[in-house]
């Protein structure tokens, strides 16, 4: 070998700058010294001209031949990879990496964000608090994403208060904080920070909402105009993704394809307690029904039911959302029905992988699914009123009755239950209500609080989800002059148990600016009649609609005002409040709310319109959908002997 081509020598040219001359010399080398430090040389050297992508492969060859030791040169390679846009080889060796270095940050930084492009949320969790921890503002701003909004993830709690506490600076994270606030209705925090929020919003600052959750967003924001700003993060969809969509050749059948996607299907769920029986109600013969699952194993070890009699199911928990939107392209999705949208455990990205001609956001999220690739939402003339439409970019489709189905046959009939089994007080006007608890605002704890000012000869009965929470009510109405004998607290209970204690309450008292959903159809199912008041987005008109689609809508008042006074007036008027508990236990089998099989007509007649205009080549556009003839007799209710609601008479 030539005494000039040395190592030694590679390494002095490197040094003073000569990166060409140094790689020169070192191709030289390798000739007869393929090691690890040549390798690792020649990558600094290229590092140095601007060739990243040779410099990664250099270090990641010279971290193979180094083993154990050449952790450093692998981790240079995944970040070089990872930075020149390589994810596959970034992905592969990050994940060599973090079984080896499971809290290097920019590791879980690379991973993290692969995975978030891909849509992988069910690998993220180990690295949720490597990032939160981090020193670098990029890592802490990442973790913001990997924040659940599951009220039970104590670890979840936990980083975000941590977070707050060393960056209260950042905007997304005090709303992160006022969120987890709200979960158990730490009123101080949310009195202290929400003006902060408000305040930019009223400078006309709106800048911080790219950074926020759509979900977060509702909890404490009731302006369409500002809900269609919360996007976070998401880069808006173009135009032209959604034409090529359009535009891509597709072969329609004799029978429309539904495909539907969710990680809810087990009975037990939400929103299986409202949609099983129009899943098992769909024309077969008109109708091909495919359910995308992508349902956690534990959720699934708990279902009892039979899910084939709701349509053909296709486990996709391991692919990613672009496989997903392959798979139902394959299948020949005609609709493909997003049933989560932007709420915990969702793959609705899957919306912006081009999986059907005719894409449709529902029921899982009272919204615009903003920077998704969506032909419609389905809603009804109460939640989605023509003054909403400049505010979505999807087109309307107003089904006649009510957006939301309900299960009558399913969910379990009231039981007899006594007052005193409940520790209800017998001889008083009960109100209640059983809203999750992130719901329960400072300002509607201040409208109760007159109310039972106003009538007092009432209680109220209040669910709470944990022991913060109800130390923090406790705390709101006693500073705000309220005895504690008359707020009632209980716990959530067993399904069918909760069905039966709703009957004993006398008015449920409704929450905003996010009302109850499934649980307004609860207890409007026990005959429990329900006040809300008229909201101002799809989150807080939802109970107006449910009020409407089952005969009582004089209980929907106009302002908070109103909704004091309604409620003080019927504490004082139990003859009226027991008329309302015999007109819904009438109306339960006559009008639409409970009325599954004329929810399943509207709703095919919705597929088949959406699908007529798809077919002769339009665009998608605003469709209200006819209302069938009214029902004339009661409907039939399988497995729901009649005699069971007796117990409310």
């Amino acid at each position: 070998m030539n005494s000039k081509v040395s190592f030694a020598t590679a390494s002095k040219d490197y040094q003073g700058g000569r990166f060409l001359q140094s790689l020169e010399t070192l191709n030289v080398l390798l000739s007869e010294q393929k090691d690890a430090k040549t390798y690792a040389l020649i990558a600094k050297n290229l590092l140095q001209l601007g060739m990243k992508e040779d410099a990664a492969k250099a270090f990641a060859l010279a971290g193979n031949l180094e083993g154990k030791a050449g952790i450093e040169h692998v981790r240079r390679a995944a970040m070089l990879h990872f930075e020149c846009g390589n994810e596959d080889e970034a992905l592969l060796l990050a994940l060599r990496l973090m079984t080896k270095t499971p809290q290097d940050r920019d590791i879980a930084f690379i991973l993290t964000s692969i995975y978030l492009k891909r849509g992988r949320m069910d690998l993220l969790s180990p690295f949720r608090k490597v990032l939160a921890e981090s020193d670098n503002p990029e890592h802490v701003k990442l973790s913001l994403f990997l924040l659940s909004n599951d009220p039970h993830d104590r670890s979840n709690d936990e980083l975000i208060r941590a977070l707050f506490s060393r960056f209260p600076q950042i905007v997304a994270l005090r709303l992160l904080y006022l969120i987890i606030s709200r979960e158990t209705c730490d009123f101080e925090a949310t009195d202290r920070y929400q003006p902060m929020i408000d305040a930019l919003v009223a400078q006309g600052n709106l800048s911080f909402f790219r950074h926020e959750s759509a979900f977060y967003n509702l909890q404490w924001c009731e302006d369409e105009a500002l809900n269609k700003l919360a996007v976070a993060g998401k880069p808006p969809i173009t135009e032209e993704q959604t034409k090529a969509r359009h535009a891509r050749a597709h072969s329609w059948s004799e029978k429309l394809r539904i495909g539907y996607l969710s990680s809810d299907y087990w009975d037990g769920h939400a929103t299986m307690k409202l949609l099983q029986r129009v899943l098992e109600q769909h024309d077969r013969k008109r109708f091909e029904i495919t359910l995308y699952c992508h349902t956690p194993a534990d959720q699934l070890a708990r279902n009892t039911a039979d899910r084939s009699r709701w349509g053909r199911v296709v486990e996709v928990g391991g692919m990613s959302n672009s496989e997903i939107g392959a798979l139902m392209r394959r299948d020949g999705i005609d609709i493909f029905v997003d049933l989560k949208g932007p709420t915990s455990d969702s793959r609705y990205e899957v919306l912006n992988h081009d999986a059907a001609p005719i894409q449709v956001s529902w029921l899982g999220y009272p919204g615009s699914t903003v920077c998704m690739d969506v032909d419609y939402v389905i809603g009804d003339r109460y939640v989605l009123p023509e003054i909403a439409k400049q505010h979505y970019h999807e087109k309307f489709v107003r089904l006649p009755d009510t957006y939301q189905p309900n299960d009558p046959v399913h969910r379990p009939a009231p039981s007899p239950v006594t007052r005193t089994q409940l520790g209800l007080p017998e001889d008083k006007f009960v109100f209640a209500s059983f809203n999750a608890n992130r719901k329960v605002t400072s300002t509607v704890v201040d409208a109760w609080c007159n109310i039972l000012k106003r009538a007092p000869d009432s209680v109220l009965w209040l669910m709470v989800t944990s022991e913060k929470s109800k130390a923090h009510l406790s705390l709101r109405f006693r500073q705000r002059g309220i005895a504690a004998a008359r707020v009632i607290f209980c716990e959530r209970a067993k399904y069918a148990d909760h069905i039966s204690r709703l009957a004993a309450a006398d008015l449920a008292l409704d929450t905003w600016p996010y009302n109850g959903h499934t649980t307004s159809s609860e207890e409007l199912w026990a005959a429990l009649p329900v006040l809300t008041k008229k909201g101002t987005n799809f989150a807080s008109r939802v109970s107006e609609s449910l009020l409407n689609a089952v005969g009582l809508p004089e209980l929907v008042a106009a302002d908070t005002a109103g909704y004091e006074d309604m409620a003080v007036a019927l504490a004082n008027d139990r003859e009226t409040v027991r008329g309302y508990r015999t007109r819904l236990e009438a109306n339960r089998f006559m009008y639409p709310l409970f009325d599954a099989d004329r929810f399943t007509a509207h709703l095919e007649d919705a597929y088949e319109m959406m699908a007529e205009r798809a077919k002769a080549g339009l665009a998608p556009d605003h469709i209200d959908v006819p209302a069938r003839a009214p029902r004339t007799g009661l409907m039939s209710v399988e497995d729901t002997p009649r005699e069971q609601f007796d117990v409310l008479r």
